[in-house]
């Protein structure tokens, strides 16, 4: 009986993504509120709707989808935090300039391209 609930358990498991493995759920509609109405209150005529900056966010939010299992657990959580860190406010644009900043900055190798050069053949 124990043997089968510890296999249940590890199976359970195996099926289950740490949330850090996912992109976070941020309440970006929170801010795009706060901002539209900060860009009214300081008399910004031409300032964002909401309805851009929503799809601002949705659109940086798909862009993580694909890059956020490229990089490392240390990288997410730094531009987690700073993405978070604003007065509480969250942004997936914010996010999504941190992971582009790291991967700037700390490129992935990539394999050698040989193509049609001249040398592919010197070897």
């Amino acid at each position: 009986m124990k043997v089968a609930l510890l296999s249940a358990a590890l199976m359970a498991g195996q099926l289950v993504t740490p949330v850090s493995d996912r992109v976070p759920h941020l309440n970006v509609e929170a801010l795009c509120k706060a901002t539209v109405a900060d860009d009214k209150a300081n008399g910004i005529v031409l300032g964002q709707s909401l309805e851009k900056c929503m799809s601002d966010e949705t659109d940086a939010q798909q862009q993580l989808v694909a890059l956020w299992s490229a990089n490392a657990g240390p990288v997410r959580d730094r531009c987690e935090a700073e993405a978070s860190s604003i007065a509480g406010a969250q942004s997936y644009v914010d996010l999504l300039s941190c992971i582009q900043a790291a991967e700037l900055a700390n490129p992935r190798p990539s394999a050698p391209l040989k193509g049609a050069s001249k040398n592919r053949n010197a070897k």
